[in-house]
């Protein structure tokens, strides 16, 4: 809030006249407050930001008949997930939106998930949330979130795809001291909510793909050379998930030997229990 309000001061002093001068030239500090409000304004008005892809939704086709139609639903992980070269000619479609927590995308969930009709949806989600992007979220209230986005997806009959939380550096801090990724994204509690959604992918028969185990390095890290910040993965880090995904897409779509999530009577879906 104060933070809020001090970016509102910053604003309304960059846009007093000034009178010494016939025509004032704006600093950068001003403009960028400028632009930082408009951020603000913005979320404000659409807090789960629906307006991202209600335009693209709309010029979504039903799928073709065979179609293996996939939405990725993240953050910015998704976001800057460059489908059609990790998986050309693959009918996956996009719904990553940056610094993005799991309430945000629940509310997301049946304009950019559901009404597009997918056979699988692949979910990336809570490293946003350890963070505080929009403010202290337990455990407990990101396992919450996650839970209703699996309970829509398989009462709409789409599979379930759920990915681990990747880990996280400090490895590029002297680059850049925002890069010190450890404070903000504790690597305990990424363990800890990474054993909940495996456990939970278990119980539920919905499929796990462990990125964190294939991109942490021995001290426990995300490994250098997958990430230029120590928190996205750059392109090597990408081929390494899309490796993983692949494989896991492939084990959730239907007809498969031993399937997790098949919906025939004996394994209807039941909510989880309490």
């Amino acid at each position: 809030m104060m933070r809020t309000f001090k970016l509102c001061l910053l604003f309304l002093m960059c846009i007093v006249p000034a009178f010494a001068q016939t025509a004032p030239q704006e600093s950068q500090e001003c403009a960028d407050a400028k632009a930082q409000a408009a951020r603000l304004q913005s979320r404000l008005q659409d807090w789960p930001a629906l307006a991202r892809y209600r335009e693209a939704n709309a010029g979504v086709a039903a799928p073709a008949k065979d179609e293996k139609r996939v939405v990725f639903m993240g953050d910015s992980i998704t976001d800057g997930w460059k489908l059609a070269t990790y998986f050309p000619s693959k009918p996956y479609i996009n719904r990553g939106i940056s610094g993005q927590t799991t309430p945000q995308m629940l509310i997301r969930f049946r304009p950019d998930v559901i009404a597009l009709k997918p056979q699988v949806v692949v979910i990336l989600a809570g490293t946003n949330d350890l963070a505080g992007n929009t403010g202290p979220m337990s455990l407990e209230a990101i396992e919450a979130n996650l839970t209703s986005m699996f309970e829509l997806a398989r009462a709409n009959n789409i599979r379930v795809v759920i990915a681990s939380v990747l880990p996280v550096s400090d490895y590029h801090k002297d680059a850049d001291p925002r890069y010190e990724m450890t404070k903000t994204h504790p690597p305990a509690t990424i363990q800890l909510l990474n054993r909940w959604i495996q456990s939970h992918c278990q119980s539920e028969g919905l499929v796990y793909i462990d990125y964190y185990s294939s991109m942490i390095d021995s001290s426990g890290h995300l490994q250098t050379d997958l990430s230029d910040d120590g928190l996205h993965p750059n392109a090597k880090g990408y081929r390494v998930m899309s490796r993983l995904t692949l494989d896991g897409i492939a084990r959730a779509l239907p007809g498969q030997t031993g399937d997790p999530q098949d919906n025939s009577k004996e394994r209807r879906f039941k909510p989880q229990s309490k």
